[in-house]
């Protein structure tokens, strides 16, 4: 008995589709990661924004490093008008990079104490509210900054990719990476996630410039070449050679 094809959830990347079947399987686990630089924010967000705008799908976007204010101004500069997307309950955003402070303005936000269960619930109750389809989280070292032993942020990260398996939503999540060839800084997050893509800045002459690869992604057939890439005015752009 045949397989059926499936499901696919758009990338909103132009280019990306194309070679990894249409988009990324839905309801699975995506790892973006690649070093400063490299556009991982932009990249997640254009996904968010894209499935609202295109595809009617809400979404949440979890922000562990960068304050919610600034990641709206931030994507303003891209037309992305996040604030509006919120207002109109198509985004909500949760807030975990206030956690050191403890004075988040956000209506979603980690509190004191944090744990996998409580961001899990943040995210099941915004992900009712609103229906989302898609999430970000953005990123796995802010998220590492909360625990004490590595031992048990893998657990906890064991645990974080099983609940959203469960709970059905598109998921990215953002990690760094120093050198393009490694993608496992904690020696688990690759074995817990459907998909990889990797995104890496290199030298050519005297520029440097951007590039992807998709390193695995689950039910796919997809090159393991890395393909040029840019951020443009509009977001990220894939280039790729006909």
């Amino acid at each position: 008995m045949s397989q059926l094809p499936l499901e696919r959830a758009k990338t909103g990347i132009p280019g990306l589709d194309e070679i990894i079947g249409g988009g990324y399987p839905q309801g699975t686990t995506i790892l973006v990661c690649g070093g400063s630089g490299t556009g991982k924010t932009i990249f997640c967000t254009q996904f968010l924004h894209s499935g609202i705008i295109e595809q009617n799908e809400p979404g949440i976007f979890v922000t562990l490093e960068e304050r919610p204010s600034d990641l709206r101004e931030e994507m303003l500069s891209l037309g992305w008008d996040l604030a509006e997307h919120e207002r109109n309950d198509d985004l909500i955003i949760i807030d975990g990079a206030s956690l050191k402070t403890l004075m988040s303005p956000c209506e979603y936000a980690l509190s004191e104490g944090f744990n996998v269960d409580n961001l899990v619930f943040e995210i099941y109750k915004g992900a009712r509210k609103i229906n989302a389809k898609r999430l970000v989280i953005d990123s796995l070292p802010g998220l590492e900054l909360r625990f004490g032993e590595l031992s048990e942020f893998r657990k906890a990260l064991s645990r974080l990719s099983f609940m959203l398996l469960e709970l059905g939503i598109t998921s990215l999540m953002t990690t760094e990476s120093v050198d393009p060839s490694l993608v496992s800084r904690y020696g688990i997050e690759e074995f817990v996630v459907r998909g990889v893509i990797i995104l890496s800045l290199e030298e050519e002459g005297f520029q440097l410039k951007r590039f992807l690869r998709v390193r695995k992604m689950r039910g796919t057939m997809h090159s393991l070449k890395s393909i040029p890439f840019e951020i443009t005015e509009k977001g990220a752009v894939l280039y790729l050679v006909k």
